[in-house]
């Protein structure tokens, strides 16, 4: 039987490409889409150490590409770029809008390079970025208002750099951010107190900008909030809200050299409270009474204009590390209560910082603690020698100190090796020679101001996270920075052996750069100042640097590529079945012809057309076929659309063009080039399409084609081509046979999505009687492209929906071969079948 034979021929294409995966599994198989994008991101960047030399090479998911890790989505078969790292990189030059089309990204990462220009607001199209991580760098402009479209954002850092203008009210449309980093630039205007309803925030750092206006009170609502970090800028003299004092969960509320006026809030209800910064502002009145919370560590009200006595309610703090009143109008006595915190703390040291107020006594303690400060320098108790005797009246500078965490008191012999290895000082092992990982990092706002108390929490804290002992933590050096910011360099050791093995390597990175670890709320938000891989550099080639082995990557494909093969199998014998099914209902479909309406369409003016064309020049003119020339056209709104202008004997009556409209109206479908409008004035007919801006299938198989089509590319177009075909028979209403499938009817759009097109000779399906029995063909005049004709239906001049399957199967064997189905005189089916040996029946 002659559809028996047809059906052959799909399953032996099936059978062969079985085959062509073998060898196909390891060819490029990242979105083509998303190719393209990375090469103009790697052509718009200066790379003067050639840290992107991979990215000229092969494919970047599969190849060596610098930075790039990649995911399988099932869903069309790529490899998608899912993460960007490309961190301290010494790269140089701008972002452009291409970064936008990497849809499925979760973290772009160019901190710590040295990137200008602005941030393309194209970013705002990755609704999957998960981390935005742009700090450190020259940016400039203004915030995009797109990046508030960015739903899944849980942290934007953009910190020093350049940005200037307003905060977007749309960022308060970040549902899922808990991070918003925007220190350290020049934004100005008021916050948007619309920031305050977002329901996951934890920390908004936005300390040295120029931002003016108020203090919105509405953060007190805010659920989370943990750290609120507003230093110097110039708030023109607002007050400080008395509802930040009702905070359940401020931490930190940092508001240093912000042109601040009235006075004090009762901050006794902040149960977290740790630190609290409200010094060089113009605060008056006296300190509140009420004691703070027992977790405070820092309190900083110095250079203001308080009066009045110091408060007994500072006494009996147990974590409280640095009391600074300085440079204010406080009088009368030192409370002797403030010696109670000499013994409350245990061996930590403890500052009081009391210069140059107007303190007149203090009562001495019983006793001499030497980690018990306080500074009264300034005071007129100064001035009496008897007083003077018993506290430090020498003018004192306070800053937190740098330190070194710990010594070693083993003598070793130099590690002779190699220059890598090193001593790793806590190792329960003396003297044992590893290759560290060395981490810069850094704590962007730490609710201390002595770190050298938290050493072994931090360590242990650290270590348990990244599921590594505290004794694999080493950082001998600390550095307090200008915010203030907590840096350090991390050495991480192997456990007792000198190498990590790739795999935990690979861990820890992950979970470093991508923020997968939460430190404890003393420590606050941390950053990687970089990562340096060292000597691990060479044991992982392609599973560090591009996210997946060529192992893994050849079963991933290989299986996705057995699966398609089953799908398509499937869609074939779907397409040759299910008709019958959705055709119960034939009298109501064929009395709905007779009634015309549009549906979704738009009518234009010929005045329209001709604007969009530039009346319909040469230079807009992308085509013709059988029905005439087809122009790329600009709408008034920016549309970019696909006009078909019907030559003369292809004008149809009113009527007749009516009833096409309303037919394509009607159909709606992914892999369907959609029917945007039409034009029916003067003579005139025009059909309005989307445009497909990546040509036709035809095109891409030819050799004039400048990127090749990667097996996996030809396998989603077939699937989505037979998808389209599937609609038309089974699901459209009424159902359509296509007669002309060919691969230039085959269109691809800006992603690569396959649409079927040009429905010019379309047929609709044969109805059902009354007894609703559906007729398994219809007699018609056959036409068709040569090549792509079912003979049955050439001989027969029956058209069914078997008719567009063959069609559809000669167009699976180009994607196969890439050869035309008509070459030099020879039939590609022909040379197919006796290829492998079977026969053609007429």
């Amino acid at each position: 039987m002659m559809h028996k034979s047809k059906f052959t021929v799909f399953m032996a294409f099936l059978a062969v490409s079985f085959c062509y995966f073998l060898w196909a599994a390891v060819a490029q198989v990242t979105d083509p889409m998303e190719v393209s994008a990375l090469k103009t991101i790697r052509n718009s960047l200066n790379d003067p150490i050639g840290n992107l030399n991979s990215w000229n090479i092969g494919d970047p998911c599969t190849s060596n590409w610098n930075g790039i890790f990649c995911y399988l989505n099932a869903n069309d078969g790529y490899l998608h770029v899912q993460q960007l790292h490309l961190l301290k990189l010494n790269l140089s030059g701008t972002l452009v809008p291409e970064l936008g089309l990497l849809s499925h990204l979760q973290i772009l990462d160019f901190m710590r390079n040295k990137i200008n220009g602005t941030i393309p607001k194209e970013i705002g199209n990755i609704t999957s970025l998960k981390l935005l991580l742009l700090s450190g760098n020259e940016l400039s402009g203004t915030l995009p208002e797109e990046i508030g479209y960015l739903v899944n954002l849980n942290r934007l850092q953009i910190d020093e750099n350049q940005i200037s203008g307003l905060i977007p009210k749309s960022f308060a449309n970040l549902n899922s951010v808990k991070h918003l980093h925007m220190n350290n630039n020049s934004l100005s205007g008021q916050i948007p107190s619309e920031l305050s309803r977002l329901p996951r925030l934890l920390h908004l750092l936005v300390d040295n900008n120029n931002l003016s206006g108020y203090l919105p009170p509405e953060f007190s609502m805010s659920p989370h909030l943990k750290i609120l970090q507003l230093d110097n800028n110039n708030f023109n003299g607002s007050t400080i809200p008395a509802s930040y004092g009702n905070m359940n969960t401020l931490i930190k509320l940092s508001l240093r050299n912000c042109s601040l006026q009235g006075f004090i809030p009762d901050l006794s209800g902040a149960p977290e409270l740790s630190y609290l910064d409200l010094s060089w502002n113009n605060l008056t009145g006296s300190i509140p009474s009420k004691r703070l919370s027992e977790n405070v560590t820092t309190i900083k009200l110095g250079r203001n204009q308080l009066q009045g006595s110091i408060p007994s309610n500072f006494s009996g703090l147990p974590l409280l590390q640095l009391l600074s009143l300085n440079n204010n109008r406080l009088s009368g006595s030192v409370p002797s209560s403030i010696w109670q915190n000499k013994t409350s703390t245990g061996n930590k040291s403890r500052i009081f910082d009391f210069q140059n107020n107007l303190l007149t006594s203090i009562t001495k303690s019983s006793d001499s603690s030497t980690n018990f400060t306080i500074l009264l320098y300034g005071n007129p108790l100064c001035a009496n020698p008897v007083q003077a005797n018993l506290v430090n009246c020498q003018p004192q500078a306070i800053n937190p100190t740098s330190g070194n965490t710990t010594s070693s008191t083993i003598a070793c012999p130099s590690c002779t090796t190699d220059s890598d290895y090193e001593y790793n000082p806590l190792s329960p092992i003396p003297c044992i020679c590893a290759i560290p990982l060395k981490v810069g990092f850094r704590l962007k706002s730490p609710a201390i101001s002595d770190f050298h108390p938290y050493i072994e929490d931090f360590r242990i804290d650290l270590s348990s996270l990244l599921y590594l002992n505290p004794y694999q933590v080493y950082f001998g050096l600390y550095n307090w920075e200008v915010g203030p910011r907590l840096s350090m360099y991390l050495n991480l050791f192997p456990d007792k052996t000198s190498l990590f093995n790739a795999s935990e390597v690979i861990r820890i990175r992950r979970m470093l750069t991508g923020w997968e670890i939460t430190l404890s709320d003393v420590f606050g938000p941390y950053e990687v100042l970089n990562f340096t891989l060292g000597s691990y550099a060479n044991m992982f080639p392609t599973s560090v640097k591009s996210g997946l082995s060529k192992v893994a990557l050849a079963g991933i494909v290989l299986g996705s590529s057995v699966a398609g093969a089953i799908i398509a199998a499937i869609i074939v014998i779907f397409i040759m079945q299910k008709r019958s099914r959705h055709q119960v209902d034939s009298k109501k479909r064929a009395s709905s012809r007779t009634t015309i309406k549009f549906y979704d369409v738009k009518g234009f003016l010929l005045e329209e057309m001709e604007r969009a064309t530039d009346n319909f020049s040469n230079s807009s003119l992308v085509g013709h076929g059988g029905y005439g020339k087809v122009y790329k056209g600009i709408l008034a709104d920016g549309t970019v659309v696909a006009i078909k202008r019907a030559q003369e004997g292809s004008l149809q009556g009113s009527n007749e063009f009516a009833t096409e409209i309303e037919l394509l109206s009607r159909l709606h479908h992914r892999n369907l080039v959609s029917l945007v409008g039409y034009c029916d004035e003067e003579d005139e007919q025009m059909l309005i399409y989307e445009f497909m801006s990546n040509g036709n299938l035809r095109d891409l198989l030819s050799r004039e084609s400048k990127e090749p089509l990667s097996f996996m590319m030809r396998l989603r177009i077939a699937l989505e081509t037979a998808r389209g075909i599937l609609y038309l028979h089974a699901e459209a209403d009424p159902p359509i046979f296509h007669r002309d499938i060919k691969a230039s009817n085959i269109l691809l759009d800006s992603r690569y999505t396959a649409k079927v097109s040009d429905f010019g000779i379309s047929r609709l399906a044969p109805v059902s009687n009354v007894e609703g029995v559906s007729p398994d063909s219809v007699t018609t005049v056959v036409k068709g492209t040569p090549g792509y004709l079912d003979p049955e239906y050439f001989l027969t001049h029956k058209l069914t929906d078997k008719s567009d399957v063959y069609s559809l199967g000669v167009v699976f064997l180009e994607l196969l071969t890439g050869m035309q189905p008509i070459s030099f005189g020879k039939n590609l089916v022909r040379e197919y079948l006796a290829s492998t040996g079977c026969k053609m029946n007429h």
